[in-house]
C-alpha cells in the first residue's frame, strides 16, 4: 500500500491524501476500536469535529480535534453520509467544519461510515434500553416479513435465533426504568408507540415490575405473535392484579375476541356499568370476584363480613343474579371482566 501511493502521488497529490485516509481506518479497524475512539481518532485527523449516530438508540457522539467531547454544536453539520449496513440505513457520520469542506472531508467520511458499520456488526449498537419506536414496531408488526424482523432485531442487539418476549405496559414509570428493573442483566429495548410503552426481552420477570405499573406479558417467543398477546392481558389487568401473563389467562383470553358492539348489549355488561356509578359497590364486587369468599372479601376491604355480605345482597339485586351462588359468581366475573375490556 505505500509503495502504491508512493507511485500514484506522482499523479495526482489528492490520490496520495486518499490512500492515507483509508490506510488510516484500516489501522483503526485492526485494532478493534470501539465508535467512541473512532469519532475522537476522525476530528483529529480533518481538524473539526466528528459526529456518529444511530438510529437504533438515538445516541450522539460528538468529538473534538483535541479528543475531547465537543461542547454544544455551534456550527452546522458541513458534510454528512449515511451509515447502511445490509442495505438499510441504520445512522449517519458528518464533520462540523467552519467555511468550505475540506479537500479530503469525503473519503474520511467514507471510511468513517464504514468503521461504524463495521463496529456495530461487529459488537453490536451501544447498551440501552430505549430503543428506535421505527424499528421495534417493525420486530412485532403482523405485515413485516422474517428478513426485516431478524435485521431489525440485530440492530436493537438481539440475537436472530432468540426467543422474544413482549410486554405491553401503562406507566408514569419511565419506560428505561422499567426496562431495567424486569430485565436486569439481560437484553431489553422499549420503545413507546401510542399511549403503550413496549418492551422486548430474552425473558421477563413479572415480580419485578414496579409499584403503579400496569402489564401485559406476551408467552409467545415470537414477537409478532407476543406483541398482540401482550396486548390482550394488558386489557385485563386491574388495581388489584396489575400484572398479568397471557398464558394465565387461559379460556379468558377468548373475552378479548368477542365484537365490542355484542359486549356493550350484554344485559350483565349493562348492570355492571350502571354498578360502577358506586365506586364502593364496583369494589366490593371486584374483591369478592377475586376471593370467591365473603370473609376473604371482608379482609382485603378491611371491613367486617357482615357489612360485606350485605353490600353483595345488594349487589346482586342490581345485577338481577345472585352472586353468591356459584352460577351468579360465574356471572358477575364474567361480566365484570367483560367491562374492563371496554376500558371503561
Amino acid at each position: 500500500m505505500e509503495a502504491l501511493a508512493a507511485r500514484l502521488s506522482h499523479l495526482d497529490p489528492d490520490v496520495e491524501g486518499a490512500i492515507r485516509v483509508v490506510m488510516f481506518y484500516d489501522t483503526l479497524m485492526r485494532r478493534r476500536v470501539d465508535l467512541p475512539a473512532l469519532a475522537r481518532a476522525s476530528a483529529g485527523l480533518a481538524e473539526c469535529v466528528a459526529g456518529i449516530r444511530l438510529h437504533s438508540t438515538g445516541r450522539t457522539l460528538r468529538m473534538a480535534p483535541d479528543g475531547r467531547e465537543a461542547p454544544p454544536a455551534a456550527l452546522p453539520a458541513s458534510t454528512t453520509v449515511a451509515v447502511t449496513l445490509d442495505d438499510e440505513e441504520i445512522g449517519t457520520v458528518w464533520l462540523e467544519r467552519e467555511g468550505e469542506p475540506g479537500a479530503l472531508d469525503d473519503a474520511v467520511l467514507d471510511r468513517l461510515a464504514i468503521a461504524v458499520a463495521t463496529v456495530v456488526e461487529r459488537y453490536g449498537p451501544a447498551r440501552t434500553t430505549m430503543a428506535d419506536p421505527a424499528l421495534v414496531e417493525l420486530v412485532i408488526s403482523a405485515d413485516g416479513d422474517d428478513a426485516a424482523r431478524n435485521r431489525a432485531l440485530r440492530l436493537l442487539g438481539f440475537p436472530v435465533d432468540a426467543p422474544i418476549r413482549v410486554a405491553a405496559v401503562r406507566s408514569g414509570v419511565p419506560l428505561e426504568k422499567v426496562g431495567s428493573l424486569i430485565c436486569h442483566g439481560r437484553p431489553v429495548k422499549a420503545a413507546s408507540l401510542g399511549d403503550v410503552g413496549i418492551i422486548l426481552a430474552t425473558s421477563v420477570d413479572p415480580v419485578r415490575f414496579p409499584e403503579g405499573v400496569r402489564a401485559g406479558i406476551g408467552a409467545a417467543g415470537c414477537p409478532r405473535r407476543s406483541w398482540q398477546e401482550a396486548r390482550t392481558a394488558l386489557r385485563f389487568t386491574t388495581a388489584r392484579q396489575p400484572v398479568i401473563r397471557y398464558d394465565e389467562l387461559g379460556a379468558l383470553a377468548l373475552l378479548a375476541r368477542i365484537p365490542e358492539e355484542d359486549t356493550r348489549a350484554n344485559a350483565d355488561v349493562v348492570a355492571i356499568t350502571s354498578l360502577a356509578a358506586d365506586p364502593e359497590d364496583l369494589r366490593t364486587l371486584d374483591a369478592y370476584c377475586a376471593t370467591g369468599s365473603v370473609r376473604q372479601a371482608a379482609d382485603s376491604l378491611h371491613l367486617h363480613h357482615s357489612s360485606v355480605a350485605r353490600r353483595l345482597t345488594q349487589i346482586g339485586k342490581s345485577l338481577g343474579v345472585e352472586v353468591t351462588e356459584p352460577a351468579g359468581l360465574t356471572r358477575a366475573r364474567l361480566a365484570l371482566a367483560l367491562w374492563r375490556l371496554l376500558g371503561e
